[in-house]
């Protein structure tokens, strides 16, 4: 038997993998976004909103519930999730405080194309905006992909207390988990570090995690936990999967509790 004549469809067979390989990772880079924001959920017509935010040409609008209240509430909604359907929920949960809801860039009737560090400056601006008409503190609340850009607020802003709802420690470790397979760590571009973003935030931090979540896989959450600076207060919907959380009675206690307490304690 030829031991050359082996070799070279073994070479052939092995360039061929590395050909394949290499042309999928290259196309999951260039599509990443594509399965990451999914803002044709969520399209609503501009004249159903009451609230806008101007941003370099780009406008932004969303809806304000309870306004006029001294506190205040920006709330940071996943990746596929028509955030004006909780005004109902929000205002008769935080009558005392004004919430804002302000979809994404290319969500609802939002301008422009969502990308990680246009969502993260448009929520800075979120909180400036909401600072000069509030005279009393702000929280944030991040679920999902939102949890990402509430951590990056608090490392950024004063931020009295943050809510963290289906947290991650990195989207990349998230995609890796998931795909193994693939280099995603060295692939991903909106990574949405959190755990880096809150190493130095020492405020009241609450995690609701959903006890049958196969979106976020437990591991990602526990060392976005395992990487604060102070413990936070842990609640686990058991029952709840990623997308059901809300419709769980533990999770407007939870809520309610953690954040009518900043009411409480603000003189």
């Amino acid at each position: 038997m030829n031991i050359v004549a082996l070799r070279l469809p073994l070479a052939i067979v092995l360039g061929m993998f590395a050909f394949g390989y290499g042309g999928l990772c290259a196309w999951v880079y260039a599509k990443q976004r594509n399965f990451l924001y999914f803002p044709q959920f969520t399209r609503v017509e501009a004249r159903d909103t009451d609230f806008e935010l101007h941003r370099g040409g780009q406008v932004l609008r969303g809806w304000v519930v309870n306004p006029g209240r001294p506190a205040a509430i920006l709330y940071f909604g996943g990746n596929a999730e028509r955030i004006e359907q909780g005004r109902g929920q929000f205002a008769a949960w935080f009558p005392d405080h004004s919430v804002y809801l302000l979809p994404y860039r290319g969500y609802g009737a939002s301008d422009g194309v969502p990308r990680e560090a246009d969502l993260l400056a448009d929520a800075l601006a979120l909180f400036d905006h909401v600072r000069t008409r509030h005279a009393g503190s702000i929280a944030v609340v991040g679920r999902s992909l939102g949890s990402g850009i509430a951590g990056y607020v608090a490392s950024q802003r004063p931020v009295a207390r943050v809510v963290l709802v289906t947290p991650f420690d990195s989207l990349a470790n998230v995609a890796s988990s998931h795909y193994p397979w693939l280099p995603m760590r060295w692939l991903i571009r909106d990574r949405y570090e959190s755990s880096r973003y809150l190493a130095g935030y020492r405020g009241p931090i609450l995690v609701i995690r959903a006890g049958r979540d196969t979106v976020i896989p437990p591991a990602n959450t526990a060392r976005l936990v395992g990487a604060l600076p102070d413990r936070p207060a842990l609640v686990v919907l058991p029952t709840a999967d990623h997308n059901s959380l809300d419709g769980e009675p533990g999770y407007r206690k939870a809520l309610v509790e953690f954040l009518q307490e900043d009411v409480r304690t603000t003189p």
